[in-house]
């Protein structure tokens, strides 16, 4: 098959060592950064948070985070151009979708009551917003790899030490996911050459 889409999705793979002298352009990482915005999520909700990780302070900061575990993804932090951090709301609330709304109030507080549905009575619905975060994830994904930019999604990562060290930023949201971006180190990246592994497509999807 041949398309775009499908060169895209075959030419991405998960970059294990990256050119640490190589860096993302503004532009391009503006666009990566909208395509984010613009992603779709249950009833618009939009229950997300990114924090990119440029500075060499911040490179820092989530270098340190890995203290404790995962230290396998420890050297993608500041060998990667950049890093996008996925946080989301774990008790999304009224007040939250207020912010989104841009239509009739009663109809739009109609949709909330899908909300409700995956809210207990302490008012956590992270298992809910956490899956919305994972659309975003997925969209800058394909984006980067769109862009020829390689990337390592990470859930690798210390969700408590992060929401330690960049409290100020998170301001409540949760982190549990990450992605590194930029571009890959080929005398390295021994996942670069490997062959794209996938079942075979009457394995996975049925057609009624």
């Amino acid at each position: 098959m041949t398309h775009p889409i499908i060169t895209d999705l075959n030419r991405r793979y998960t970059s294990k060592r990256y050119d640490a002298s190589k860096k993302i352009s503004q532009s391009y990482l503006e666009i990566i950064l909208e395509a984010i915005r613009l992603s779709p999520s249950s009833i618009n909700s939009q229950p997300w948070k990114i924090i990119v990780i440029a500075s060499d302070e911040a490179k820092e900061r989530m270098h340190n985070t890995f203290v404790n575990k995962f230290q396998f993804n420890q050297p993608h932090i500041k060998a990667a151009s950049h890093t996008l951090l996925f946080a989301y709301n774990p008790k999304y609330a009224r007040s939250d979708y207020e912010k989104v709304i841009d239509t009739d109030i009663k109809k739009a507080f109609g949709a909330f009551a899908f909300v409700d549905l995956n809210t207990d009575e302490a008012g956590n619905n992270a298992q809910w917003t956490k899956a919305q975060t994972y659309i975003a994830l997925g969209n800058a994904m394909h984006t980067v790899a769109r862009l020829g930019i390689d990337s390592t999604p990470m859930e690798g990562v210390d969700k408590d030490m992060i929401s330690e060290l960049f409290a100020e930023e998170l301001n409540g949201y949760v982190c549990e996911v990450a992605l590194a971006i930029g571009y890959h180190e080929p005398s390295e990246d021994y996942n670069a050459s490997l062959p794209k592994s996938r079942l075979a497509k009457d394995n996975v999807i049925t057609v009624l």
